[in-house]
């Protein structure tokens, strides 16, 4: 008797609190084979389920009325961050939803998520109907007013139908700017994007819980720009995007991280290093993050325009003798190349052969080569550099935890540093290609500056 009452105060949990459920159907059913659901943060996202996806594509997860509402994310396939989409939870309602990888998502049930998908699908007929009036290049007042009463309208009358619901946040935020006279174009999107983030509270918890605050932050800074002078237009924005955050240090760190990341991967180092240095540097050393602290650090010593980190060479000395010098200590070439490769990395194999028979046509005092390999086999190493006795060669024992891998923010091979006779970095290549490219027309600008100098 004992086991059969255990026995069912086991099954009480999931009998009491199952309450809602998100059901849906994936198309094509053979490309389907998982769904997991997470809860999205400000920070990170939070498994909460997940479920097979059945042969004929259906798939179902049960939710407990303990439940978080807000937005949600399930992910289908991997890599994650690639494969997934976001709908909102307010664990009143059961969700059937079906997501076709040509159609994209819709919802056959879910009052709140039915309603977002009607609002976002309204106003992009709307937007659409600007574009053409602007593209037209007609002037046309009573259309442009019609055109713009429907706007205000359709964002009146969701506002007002969302109430209580997670989706209001949302909407309220889209909210868009409405001209009160005829604009010109010019006007018009200088209007946009000064009214940008009027209607964006950074403060709101439930739009911090998303996507949204880092997709429309996104979209402003790498959507405004001056295409003759993209730099500075994104530092501008940068600086109005902090602004508009205000008084909210926790989501103004995690954008601020996100874009510095997102400029950094794309090797932006002008933009990286203004976001960095003026900015997130700061922020990470009040909140004690030392990892995100160094990898700004390294990314900006690392970047063009900077002495290179200086690392210990072994070379030999006018008796042939190997001595220990310092890459700051090398004296006798124009530039530098420091080429960071691996024994195992198929792409060096390829490209340092290639590098070989080019440097033998260029004479020792213009360009000096310094391999660095970051490996763990020293045999293997030291057994292939006698392929390239004109190279230095420096032994980066640890592979990817090497001081001078790290030094210069390495995190790939090959990788190639360009150098004047000062040891600053002046070029960053990303592969052999480039860099005979990039070498060619430093020295046909070398040669031409010793022609001036000549004159002179």
């Amino acid at each position: 008797m004992i086991r059969k009452l255990l026995f069912l105060f086991a099954l009480l949990p999931s009998m009491l609190f199952a309450q809602h459920t998100i059901k849906g159907t994936f198309t094509p059913a053979e490309k389907f084979k998982f769904a997991f659901l997470y809860r999205v943060t400000a920070e990170t996202s939070l498994f909460v389920a997940n479920a097979d996806v059945a042969e004929d594509g259906t798939f179902e997860i049960p939710l407990d009325s303990n439940t978080i509402p807000g937005t949600y994310r399930l992910v289908y396939a991997q890599p994650q961050d690639q494969f997934n989409f976001d709908f909102f939870v307010n664990n009143k309602e059961d969700i059937v939803l079906n997501f076709d990888i040509e159609k994209g998502l819709s919802f056959d049930k879910s009052s709140e998520n039915k309603l977002y998908t009607s609002y976002n699908r309204s106003m992009a007929l709307v937007n659409k109907s600007i574009r053409n009036y602007y593209s037209s290049g007609k002037e046309d007042k009573a259309g442009y007013t019609k055109i713009f009463t429907i706007l205000k309208n359709t964002q009146d009358e969701f506002e007002k139908a969302s109430e209580g619901m997670i989706a209001n946040n949302f909407i309220k935020a889209c909210k868009p700017y409405i001209p009160s006279s005829l604009e010109d174009v010019s006007t018009f999107s200088k209007n946009i994007k000064s009214n940008y983030f009027s209607n964006i509270d950074f403060g709101n918890k439930t739009l911090q819980n998303s996507n949204f605050l880092i997709k429309t932050t996104i979209d402003y800074v790498i959507g405004f720009i001056d295409r003759n002078n993209p730099d500075a237009s994104y530092m501008e924005n940068i600086d109005t995007v902090v602004k508009a955050i205000g008084d909210n240090p926790k989501i103004k760190a995690i954008l601020l991280e996100i874009l510095w990341n997102q400029f950094s991967v794309e090797n932006n180092e002008v933009v990286a290093n203004y976001i960095g240095s003026k900015y997130l540097l700061n922020i990470a050393k009040a909140n004690n993050n030392k990892e995100l602290a160094n990898s700004i650090t390294l990314f900006k010593n690392a970047s063009i325009g900077n002495i290179g980190p200086d690392f210990n060479i072994e070379v030999k000395d006018e008796n042939d003798k190997i001595k220990v010098s310092k890459l700051s200590k090398l004296e006798g070439s124009n530039n530098y190349l420091l080429f960071f490769w691996s024994t195992t990395c198929s792409h060096c194999l390829d490209e340092i052969p290639q590098l070989k028979e080019y440097i033998k046509t260029k004479k020792k005092e213009n360009i000096q080569v310094v391999a660095i390999a970051l490996d763990n086999d020293l045999y293997r190493w030291k057994d292939m550099t006698y392929d390239y006795p004109d190279f230095l060669h420096v032994f980066g024992e640890g592979k990817w935890d090497n001081p001078i891998g790290d030094q210069y923010n390495v995190t790939g091979t090959p990788s190639y540093f360009v150098l004047d006779k000062d040891k600053k970095i002046i070029g960053k290549p990303e592969n052999i290609d480039e860099f005979k490219a990039y070498y060619e027309a430093l020295e046909k600008a070398n040669i031409n500056a010793s022609k001036e100098e000549t004159k002179n």
